[in-house]
């Protein structure tokens, strides 16, 4: 793909190139300058700040069909190195053996209670019942799947206890199945993509959303704003948006580590890029009509940075399409693109990912000192991963606007990759 300047349209190929180029730039360096002030010299993982008076913290687990690795994740909840906590599994009407196991488990460990739904209601529904039934101001939200670290629980209620203002916490999950090249690219992803967003849009002002799979709540927050939604199909997206939008701090702690697993096959990673994506677009069409208000100002920028990443996608749809409709009929040297083959621009862009990826691993070799030997498989991922994001972007726009309004979203057993 060849642009000049020359014409109104080329505009639009330059877009598309010069785009992840500028957003590169723009996470590296707010991760930077967040590990530079922030993680640098601070206190190793093991290493917790002290709590003048540990409140109660309660884990909320919801679960469906996870009869596979529920014990493992309830182990893993109940070995926090903290004095005082409960743990509160949901089962969401699983089909499988996961309430059985549950049960079993609550009768061993006093910690542990267990919820039981009737049927499939979806995990908002779920993680809303379990903070209605817990004892706690503090909640520490994982999936069915996750290991929890025996730290995260303590680095979480920290940073909900440093300030009246802060609603919620972020952590930070690490892929725990490493047998594919898919799963082996997404290490690389969660830290040098995801990780880096996440601290860049910390230092600039508001975070995009929570991860699902690990994350806390003050639930004084949570009762002000109505819990989450059971009609978004990303619920923790969802309820990062009307936090901040209620004017609540949302915090990243990277120390705050989980292992989960991830799709390691390309259907199940379309499913999921698919759900994230869609879960945007629900998001945007809902909340956007707020976003003009001056006082929802620090939205604005986490808002721009998204329609700019749906724009992007669009442009590069068209800049396919009119590549293929070149291929059958001439068109106008204006509307022409010769080849989709990178060139020079494509080198810059490659330069620019090993840039990223580098800087990725200054920060994250303190919460995995082998993480390096992954980022081999990295020269994969705009191939893999930017095609997945980029198609999912096209398709979910028209499926989330066409959505019908306050369906409710169920859960759908996710692929938990190979083991």
């Amino acid at each position: 793909m060849e642009f000049a300047l020359d014409y109104p349209l080329h505009y639009l190929f330059a877009f598309a190139f010069f785009y992840p180029i500028v957003m590169s730039f723009f996470w590296v360096s707010g991760g930077l300058y967040y590990y530079w002030r922030r993680e640098r010299k601070a206190r190793p993982r093991t290493e917790p700040p002290p709590l003048e008076h540990a409140p109660m913290a309660s884990i909320l687990i919801p679960c469906f069909n996870e009869g596979e690795q529920v014990e493992d994740t309830v182990a893993a909840a109940l070995a926090q190195r903290y004095p005082h906590f409960e743990v509160i599994a949901i089962d969401d009407g699983s089909r499988d053996d996961t309430a059985e196991k549950l049960e079993a488990l609550a009768a061993k460990h006093e910690r542990l209670r267990v919820l039981r739904l009737d049927r499939n209601m979806g995990k908002a529904n779920a993680l809303r019942m379990g903070a209605l039934a817990a004892r706690s101001e503090y909640l520490v939200c994982i999936d069915g799947d996750a290991l929890l670290d025996e730290y995260a629980t303590h680095w979480m209620v920290w940073h909900l206890t440093s300030g009246p203002r802060v609603g919620a916490v972020t952590g930070n999950p690490r892929i725990r199945n490493r047998s594919t090249l898919l799963g082996r690219m997404q290490v690389g992803e969660f830290s040098s993509i995801i990780g880096m967003i996440k601290r860049a849009q910390r230092v600039y002002g508001r975070l995009f959303t929570v991860s699902g799979v690990i994350s806390a709540f003050r639930r004084t927050a949570l009762h002000r704003i109505g819990y989450w939604s059971d009609d978004m199909v990303t619920e923790d997206i969802d309820i990062s948006w009307r936090l901040q939008l209620d004017h609540w701090d949302i915090r990243y702690e990277p120390n705050a580590l989980c292992l989960i697993l991830m799709p390691e096959t390309l259907r199940g990673l379309w499913r999921q890029r698919l759900r994230w994506a869609q879960g945007g677009v629900e998001v945007m069409r809902r909340y956007a009509a707020d976003m003009l208000a001056w006082r929802k100002r620090r939205m604005w920028g986490v808002v721009l940075e998204y329609l700019l990443s749906v724009a992007w996608a669009y442009t590069m749809l068209l800049i396919v399409v009119l590549w293929a409709l070149g291929l059958f009929v001439a068109l106008p040297p204006a509307l022409h693109v010769e080849t989709l083959l990178p060139r020079w621009h494509g080198v810059i862009l490659a330069l620019v990912c090993l840039l990223q990826f580098a800087a990725s691993m200054i920060i994250d070799r303190r919460y995995e000192t082998r993480v390096g030997r992954n980022y081999y498989w990295m020269i994969w991922y705009p191939m893999a991963y930017w095609l997945v994001g980029w198609a999912t972007t096209v398709v979910a726009l028209p499926k989330a606007l066409l959505k019908p309004r306050n369906a409710r979203a169920v859960w759908v057993s996710p692929d938990r990759g190979i083991r």
